[in-house]
């Protein structure tokens, strides 16, 4: 039986084993500790889901509770993929999330995933990664 909570106080070693055994860990600093417990503490919107005392998925967002809620991270371990657990996470993160809209940028192994859910692709994201100058 899966078991939801919310809270951002997590044990940082069960969450980068959860990145990694999810596949999004190819796509997150997860060797770097500092930068993973970070992003884990400055994120004010975390639902996790549990499979008894193991961490099977995150969800991970930013949000002002009114206006935005940016989902950064959706990762359930490919052990409990394809169970409703990501739906149910961004289920539980919009209800949390009070009128804000959910924003996220899709990993590319998800792209068909989110439209599934009811999603909408939203032409006009931009990115600017931190190496990379403001012009």
């Amino acid at each position: 039986m899966i078991t939801y909570r919310t809270g951002n106080e997590l044990d940082l070693d069960a969450v980068i084993e959860l990145y990694r055994a999810s596949t999004l860990g190819e796509r997150r600093p997860v060797d770097d500790r500092e930068r993973m417990q970070h992003m884990l503490a400055n994120a004010n919107l975390v639902v996790t889901a549990w499979d008894g005392e193991l961490l099977v998925g995150i969800a991970r967002s930013v949000s002002d509770f009114s206006y935005a809620t940016y989902l950064s991270d959706l990762a359930v371990r490919l052990s409990h993929q394809r169970r409703g657990i990501g739906r149910e996470m961004i289920r539980r993160t919009r209800l949390l999330g009070g009128q804000a809209t959910l924003i996220l940028l899709s990993a590319p192994k998800a792209v068909e995933y989110y439209p599934r859910l009811g999603m909408r692709l939203h032409p006009s994201a931009w990115t600017l990664a931190p190496d990379e100058p403001l012009r």
